[in-house]
């Protein structure tokens, strides 16, 4: 039988980075970009760029169609939602708590990425509640590198940083 800890570091399969942002200021629209270099104080060119555990934040690609229909809109922009990264292919929350490799960058999932009340105004009405529960996750960085569209979300069980 396969112990709890088995179960939870068991992922069918990586993920992959579909999409990346930078915020270059508080309040300006986000700038979509084909890779980011994140360093041991986080996102270059990103406002919140400071070390901790927001350092960056990632959502599920998965989820930016359902919080769309939860809106009542066909689509929805990812930079709407400003987060740094969308993962496809991963269930992004099931990376909290763990370490993961992104491209050269090792992470590690701090926490669940709360949605703010700026999503009411982004979205419109109910656009704090969409969210909700589809937020994502922050991380905090191991090791800084480059991310690019693309790149694989692989999980380091145990630690292993290979």
């Amino acid at each position: 039988m396969m112990s709890l800890r088995d179960l939870i570091e068991g992922y069918a399969n990586p993920g992959q980075v579909m999409w990346l942002g930078i915020r270059p200021e508080r309040r300006v629209p986000m700038r979509v970009v084909s890779s980011v270099r994140i360093s041991e104080s986080g996102i270059e060119g990103d406002h919140r760029q400071k070390p901790g555990k927001r350092a960056v934040s990632l959502i599920q690609w998965e989820h930016v169609p359902v919080i769309a229909a939860l809106v009542g809109r066909a689509e929805l922009a990812p930079d709407l939602l400003r987060r740094n990264i969308a993962i496809a292919g991963i269930n992004v929350l099931g990376l909290r708590n763990q370490t993961f490799r992104m491209g050269s960058v090792i992470l590690r999932g701090t926490g669940v990425c709360a949605p703010c009340s700026r999503m009411e105004e982004a979205l419109g009405k109910g656009g704090y509640a969409a969210v909700r529960g589809h937020g994502g996750i922050t991380a905090d960085i191991i090791t800084p590198g480059d991310v690019g569209i693309g790149d694989r979300v692989i999980p380091c069980p145990d630690g292993d940083l290979r």
